[in-house]
């Protein structure tokens, strides 16, 4: 063999090389995974799911700039033998490398669940179903089984009671019952000795104080500062066997939240919410209560008012009397105030 030949030989083995090496240490470095506006994109792997189901996951949001060297590398690393379930957040930019090794890792990324502002059961089901993979159906189900709800020491009405509204770190494959499980054990964090003391040194159960704190939140929802007192108040009513009167519970009842004005035909539905009606607490919670609420209800101010109604300069903040005098002459003020503005219902 010539030296011209060699010398031909050996460049082009050395293109071929360095072309290689090239392309490989794009498969491995080069970012291939471009998301819209820089956001990082959340993987979801049910369980079950093959490569496949993965690879048409990335095609589907457009997640993967080049297949081919995604999938080349995916094989190289034994990835299709070794899919694991969970969720995933692949970050703007990432290589190749970096994704397939973090999905090989099997350590997912959790959801961060927040909720708050949830009035009904239904609600609630909507706004944390979606969010993991047992989905709403399934978490409808759950908390409609009386046996279900039994383990946690609650009932259909009453479970509800059990989400705290805060921002919780769940991973996304957790299934019903462990979701169900986390939850219940932050009500007990909640509910220490502390807490159970002071719901005991007032007659409650911490049900109860979920129920009365309920229909405190609902009646003050805007200033958070009022809701000691109020809660003074209804407590005043339960301990003097007088009937709570609150309209919330009435709007409850209806199954209609947009009534501005109680209207006395209202007042008459015969519904165990009516507290206008029945003596003491509903059978449940009107509303998933947040903390201030379940707090201001333990800590309330201790008065002697036992009427109120809405100030007449709709401030949001309510007039307080002790005798039934006063109170009436505060609610014509009110109803004129709503008079005045064509607020008939």
């Amino acid at each position: 063999m010539s030296r011209n030949v060699k010398i031909g030989a050996f460049l082009a083995l050395a293109v071929i090389t360095t072309t290689f090496t090239f392309y490989f240490w794009q498969i491995f470095k080069t970012p291939n995974l471009q998301l819209e506006k820089e956001e990082s994109f959340a993987l979801l792997i049910p369980e079950g799911a093959t490569y496949q189901t993965v690879l048409d996951s990335l095609k589907a949001h457009e997640v993967v700039n080049d297949q081919i060297s995604f999938r080349f590398l995916a094989k190289l690393l034994d990835y299709p033998e070794n899919v694991t379930p969970g969720r995933y957040v692949i970050k703007p930019n990432a290589t190749n490398y970096t994704v397939i090794k973090k999905l090989l890792s099997g350590v997912q990324d959790p959801v961060r669940l927040t909720f708050n502002n949830i009035r009904l059961k239904e609600d609630l089901v909507n706004r944390i179903g979606p969010r993991f993979q047992f989905g709403t159906n399934e978490l409808r189900t759950a908390l409609s089984d009386p046996e279900v709800c039994h383990k946690y020491g609650l009932d259909t009405l009453t479970v509800v009671s059990m989400f705290l509204p805060n921002t919780y770190e769940i991973f996304w494959d957790v299934s019903t019952e462990k979701f169900l499980d986390r939850m219940h054990s932050e009500y007990q964090k909640f509910w220490n000795e502390e807490r159970q003391a002071k719901a005991k040194a007032i007659g409650l159960t911490p049900v109860q104080v979920a129920t009365l704190a309920s229909i405190v939140e609902e009646e003050q929802a805007r200033n958070k500062d009022e809701r000691p007192r109020v809660a003074g108040l209804y407590l005043n009513r339960l301990n003097a066997q007088m009937p709570l009167q609150a309209d919330p519970t009435i709007k409850f009842a209806l199954q209609d939240f947009g009534i501005k004005r109680v209207l006395h035909n209202q007042l008459l539905v015969d519904s165990p919410y009516n507290t206008y009606r029945y003596v003491g607490l509903p059978p449940g919670p009107i509303r998933v209560a947040d903390l201030t609420s379940l707090d201001a209800v333990l800590n309330h101010e201790k008065h002697n008012y036992i009427y109120m109604c809405a100030k007449a300069d709709l401030s949001g903040y309510h007039a307080f009397a002790e005798t039934y005098a006063d109170h009436l002459n505060n609610a014509r003020m009110y109803q004129a105030a709503l008079n005045q503005l064509n607020i008939r219902k």
